[in-house]
């Protein structure tokens, strides 16, 4: 069985500003164009479609439009809703859609139907579990010992009842510990949204959303797809892809990437300003691409951005490297820092040196400890 496994198109997003409604009509457009090519059995869509909870009309039109085009390949598609979402909006019309093979996943009240897809070695059971804050799942499951995403997560699958002799695929939308984030995605404070992969151990495809960065967690088996679009400069050296995911019988499983093209690409460039104005720089490369200019010229130079713009025509940043803003970064850091808890500080220290956030049981000992040894230094 062949699945399309994407996420974070988050339709109608502005980046620095600029509306990127007309970069996403691209690359969707290419997106359906791999479809066709590839002849699927399902589409997965694992969250962040919209970018805000209320999308503006031109997002909720491309989606419509999306959509529509892919029911027309009579190709089956399943939706959940991200962070960014609203869950009751997204699922608007949810039961008219099925008719044309559209699943979206309902607010999630405590219960779960697998979409049941079959092939010559039998069924396939894809399961659609949105976003979801443990509260969430405390309140469909109020009896249940629930105090973390990992907890939360668990609940949440195992009322799923899961048959493990099936071929089972979950598309979810959470943070998975041990993967790796960038500046344009949501982070909860002291990283306590994370979940623990070991709860995805019954399934044979975790197609997730909400991290950027494309990338396996452990294995193949849990991967986040990432965007189809770079939203940030954090994200200038990604690669973006649609991820093709081909089960087998039971444990058998490929993943392939098809890369996307984008209509402008998002990237920086760094130089003194005459360095950048430079026939010689600049001739050759896309100076239409997005862009921030970084300025290594140590006195700032008069009107940058408007003459700057003559010969690349979408910057969306301009940022000065030198001796004063590396002295300003200085200061501002050492500002910031005093600014922070000596318990924030303790888990960003952890999680350089870790690679991971802190669990909540580890917060929670360390609050406890610094309590203690405050109190007995009164």
């Amino acid at each position: 069985m062949k699945l399309i496994h994407l996420s974070d198109l988050h339709l109608g997003k502005r980046v620095n500003e600029v509306s990127m409604i007309e970069d996403q009509s691209f690359i969707l457009e290419q997106i359906l164009q791999i479809v066709s090519q590839e002849s699927p059995d399902g589409v997965l869509i694992a969250g962040d479609v919209y970018d805000k909870s209320v999308p503006p009309g031109e997002a909720v039109t491309l989606l419509d439009g999306f959509l529509y085009r892919l029911s027309r390949m009579g190709i089956p598609t399943m939706v959940i809703s991200g962070n960014h979402d609203s869950p009751e909006r997204l699922a608007f019309g949810g039961r008219l859609m099925l008719g044309a093979g559209i699943h979206v996943a309902p607010v999630y009240q405590g219960q779960v139907e697998p979409v049941t897809l079959e092939d010559e070695h039998g069924p396939v059971d894809i399961w659609l579990l949105p976003f979801l804050k443990p509260v969430h799942v405390k309140r469909a499951f109020p009896d249940r010992e629930i105090g973390d995403y990992t907890e939360a997560m668990a609940v949440a699958i195992d009322a799923m009842g899961i048959d493990p002799n099936r071929r089972n695929v979950l598309v979810t939308h959470q943070f998975v510990l041990g993967s790796s984030r960038c500046e344009s995605e949501e982070v909860s404070v002291g990283g306590t949204d994370g979940v623990d992969a070991a709860v995805f151990g019954g399934f044979d495809y975790v197609a997730l959303g909400h991290l950027h960065g494309p990338q396996n967690v452990g294995s193949n088996k849990i991967r986040y797809c990432g965007t189809p679009l770079k939203y940030s400069f954090s994200e200038a050296d990604h690669y973006k892809s649609v991820t093709v995911v081909e089960l087998g019988a039971k444990g058998d499983l490929t993943v392939r990437l098809r890369p996307l093209t984008p209509r402008h690409d998002l990237r920086q460039i760094r130089g003194t300003f005459r360095e950048l104005t430079e026939k010689s720089f600049y001739e050759g490369t896309e100076t239409g691409d997005y862009l921030h200019v970084i300025l290594t010229d140590e006195e700032d130079v008069m009107e940058a951005m408007g003459r700057l713009r003559q010969i690349y025509p979408n910057i969306m940043k301009l940022s000065y490297d030198n001796a004063r803003t590396r002295a300003e970064s200085f200061v501002d850091g050492a500002r910031e820092v005093q600014r922070k808890s000596p318990l924030t500080l303790f888990g960003e220290l952890y999680e350089q040196q870790n690679g991971q956030p802190m669990t909540q049981e580890q917060y929670e000992f360390v609050r406890t400890l610094a309590e203690q040894i405050w109190e007995e230094g009164l």
